[in-house]
C-alpha cells in the first residue's frame, strides 16, 4: 500500500520484543533487521537499510553454517542497496557472493539462482555492458524455462528484462518482441488489472517512445496508468511514475505544456507519498527543468536543476552517476546563457563523478569529454578544445559501433576547430573523413531499401539531434520568443535564426574562401607553366612537370572545398527551412 512509516513502526515494535524475549544472536532478529532494511528500501533511505541488512548478516555469519542459503539472501539484499545507491563494483561482488554460496547449496537449476543470474544482469545493464547482461539474463531464463510452468510470471519478468537491453542496444524489433512476450505472459496468468500488466506497457511505451512513434507509445503509457489507478492507491508511487513517462512522451512531441502538467502531476504525488529528500523529487525536478529549457525559459530550467542537484547530493552517494548528469545539465544551461566558466566548471565536475563511477570507455565519459570541448570552443581556446574532442572520439571509437553517426560528429567537430586555428589541411581532411562515416551509414541503407523496397525503422540509427525536425523548431521557437521579449515592438525573425544557427552561417559561408583563392592561383600556375614553351626557355623540366602537377592539385582541393561547401551550406538551408515550417506549423 506504500505505507512505510506504519510498516516501519510495526517491524520496530517487533524487534523491540524480540530484544526482550529472545537470545541476543537468535535467528529471529536477523529476519526483523532484514525487514526493516526492506522498509528503508522503499523509502529510499539507502544507508539506514544498509545497516539493517549488514546487522541480519552479521547475525546469520553466528548462527548458521556458512553456505547456509540465507546468507546467500543477506548478500543479495547487500548487493541490492549499493545497486540503488549507484555503487556498482560493490553491488556486482555482494550479488556474485549470493550466487556462490546459492551454487553450493542449492541444486543447478534452483530458482534462487536464476534470481541471481537475474541482480548480475541488472548490474550489468546499468554499467552499460549490455552484452554481459543479455548473457545473465538469459542464463537466468534458461533456468526459468526449465523449473518453472510455461506461463509462470517469473518467465514474464525475464522476458521483460531481455527485452529492455535490446531497448538499450537500439534492436528495437527484438526489445518488441521480448516485451510483447512477457506481456502475454502476464494476460494470461494475472488478473486483468494487475500491476504488472502496467509495467508490461509501461515498458513497451518506452520502446515506440525510443522508435518515435509517439502515438503508440502515449497510448500504451495511457494504459499502463489506467491499470495503475484501479491496482493502486490514489497517490502510490507508480502513479507518479506514469505521469512522469507520459509527460516524457509529450516532450519528444513538442506540446511542452501537456508535459508540465503531466510531471506536475507526478511531483505532487511524490510530495505526498515520498520522504522530502527521496531520489524520484530529483528526477521530476530534473524533467521539468528538460521542459523549461526547450522552451527557452533557461532562467527557470537552472532552478529546478539545481533543486534536482540537492536532492541527489542528500540522497545519493558522492559519486552516483546521476550526480554527473546533473551537473552536466547544469553545464548546459550555463553553456546556453553563455557563462562558459560556469558551464566548463560543471561539466567538469560531471567529468569526475563520471570517471569513478562508470567503465573507462563508457559513451557518457566520450559525452563529457564533447561538452567540454564545445565550452572551450566557444572560449576561444581551440587546443584545449582539441584535446578534449579528440578524447571523446577516442572513447566512441571502443564504445560504438565503426559508423555510428557520433563517430561522424566527432571527426566534423575536431574539424571545426582546425579550420578556427587557421590550419585547413587538417581541417579538410576531418570534414572528409565526417563526409566518408555519414556515407558508410547511409549506403547500407540504400543498398538495404534497394533488395526490400522499404526502409524498416529498425534499418536507422536515431537522428542526429541537431536535424530533428523537433529540435530544430524547439530552438527556433524558443528565440523567437526571447526576440519578442527584447524587441516587442519590432522583433526580428533574422535575429532570432541567427541565435539559432549561431554560428554556422557564418562558418559555412567562409568555407567558399579557399576555393576562390585556389581558382585564382590556377591561372597564374598556368601563365608560369606557358613560359617552358616558349622558345629558348631556360625554365627546368622538372620545374614545369611541378608547376602542372601543382595545378592539377589547385583544380582538385577547389573541387573538395566547393563541393563540401555546397554539402553543408545545403545542409543548413535544409535545416532552416524545416525549423520555420516547424514554427509555422505549430503556430498554424
Amino acid at each position: 500500500m506504500g505505507e512505510y512509516s506504519k510498516a516501519l513502526s510495526s517491524y520496530e515494535r517487533s524487534l523491540e520484543i524480540r530484544k526482550i524475549a529472545l537470545p541476543p544472536n537468535h535467528p529471529d532478529f536477523a529476519q526483523s533487521y532484514n525487514s526493516i532494511g526492506a522498509v528503508y528500501v522503499n523509502m529510499g533511505e539507502y544507508s539506514k537499510a544498509l545497516s539493517s541488512y549488514e546487522r541480519s548478516l552479521e547475525i546469520g555469519k553466528i548462527v548458521l553454517p556458512p553456505n547456509h542459503p540465507d546468507l546467500a539472501t543477506s548478500y543479495n539484499n547487500i548487493g541490492m542497496v549499493y545497486d540503488n545507491m549507484g555503487e556498482y563494483s560493490k553491488a556486482l561482488s555482494s550479488y556474485e557472493r549470493s550466487l556462490e554460496i546459492f551454487k553450493i547449496a542449492l541444486p543447478p537449476n534452483h530458482p534462487h539462482l536464476a534470481t541471481s543470474y537475474n541482480n548480475i544482469a541488472s548490474v550489468y545493464y546499468k554499467m552499460g555492458e549490455h552484452s554481459k547482461a543479455l548473457s545473465s539474463y538469459e542464463r537466468s531464463l534458461e533456468i526459468f524455462k526449465i523449473v518453472l510452468p510455461p506461463n509462470h510470471p517469473d518467465l514474464a519478468t525475464s522476458y521483460n528484462n531481455i527485452g529492455m537491453v535490446y531497448d538499450d542496444m537500439g534492436e528495437y524489433s527484438k526489445a518488441l518482441s521480448s516485451l510483447e512476450r512477457s506481456l502475454e505472459i502476464r494476460k494470461i496468468v494475472l488478473p486483468p488489472n494487475h500491476p504488472d500488466l502496467a509495467t508490461s506497457y509501461n515498458n513497451i511505451a518506452s520502446v515506440y517512445d525510443n522508435m518515435g512513434e509517439y502515438s503508440k507509445a502515449l497510448s500504451s503509457y495511457e494504459r499502463s496508468l489506467e491499470i495503475g489507478k484501479i491496482a493502486l492507491p490514489p497517490n502510490h508511487p507508480l502513479l507518479a511514475t506514469s505521469y512522469n513517462n507520459i509527460g516524457m512522451v509529450y516532450v519528444n512531441m513538442g506540446e511542452y505544456s501537456k508535459a508540465l502538467s503531466s510531471y506536475e502531476r507526478s511531483l505532487e504525488i511524490r510530495k505526498i507519498v515520498l520522504p522530502p529528500n527521496h531520489p524520484d523529487f530529483a528526477q521530476s525536478y530534473n524533467n521539468i527543468g528538460m521542459v523549461y529549457y526547450n522552451m527557452g525559459e533557461y532562467s527557470k530550467a537552472l532552478s529546478s536543476y539545481e533543486r534536482s542537484l540537492e536532492i541527489r547530493k542528500i540522497a545519493l552517494p558522492p559519486n552516483h552517476p546521476d550526480l554527473a548528469a546533473s551537473y552536466s545539465n547544469i553545464g548546459m544551461m550555463y553553456d546556453n546563457m553563455d557563462e562558459y566558466s560556469k558551464a566548463l566548471s560543471s561539466y567538469e565536475r560531471s567529468l569526475e563523478i563520471r570517471k569513478i563511477a562508470l567503465p573507462p570507455n563508457h559513451p557518457s565519459l566520450a559525452t563529457s569529454y564533447n561538452n567540454i570541448g564545445v565550452v572551450y570552443d566557444n572560449m576561444g581556446e581551440y587546443s584545449k578544445a582539441l584535446s578534449s574532442y579528440e578524447r571523446s572520439l577516442e572513447i566512441f571509437k571502443i564504445a560504438l559501433p565503426p559508423n555510428h553517426p557520433s563517430l561522424a560528429i566527432s571527426y566534423n567537430n575536431i574539424g571545426m576547430v582546425y579550420y578556427n586555428m587557421g590550419e585547413y589541411s587538417k581541417a579538410l581532411s576531418f570534414y572528409e573523413r565526417s563526409l566518408e562515416m555519414l556515407r558508410k551509414w547511409v549506403s547500407p541503407l540504400i543498398s538495404k531499401c534497394r533488395k526490400q523496397d522499404t526502409l524498416d525503422v529498425n534499418d536507422l540509427y536515431e537522428p542526429l539531434p541537431d536535424c530533428e525536425a523537433a529540435t530544430l523548431t524547439d530552438k527556433l521557437e524558443a528565440n523567437w520568443l526571447v526576440e519578442i521579449k527584447r524587441n516587442p515592438d519590432r522583433p526580428s525573425l533574422i535575429r532570432a535564426t541567427l541565435r539559432t544557427m549561431r554560428w554556422k552561417p557564418l562558418v559555412n559561408s567562409l568555407i567558399f574562401i579557399p576555393s576562390e583563392l585556389l581558382k585564382i592561383s590556377q591561372p597564374l600556375l598556368l601563365t608560369f607553366l606557358m613560359r617552358f614553351f616558349e622558345p629558348c626557355s631556360m625554365m627546368p623540366a622538372w620545374h614545369a612537370w611541378l608547376l602542372a602537377m601543382g595545378t592539377i592539385f589547385v583544380v582538385f582541393c577547389s573541387s573538395v572545398i566547393l563541393n563540401y561547401g555546397i554539402y553543408v551550406n545545403n545542409t543548413l538551408a535544409l535545416q532552416m527551412r524545416v525549423a520555420y515550417s516547424g514554427l509555422i506549423f505549430r503556430k498554424a
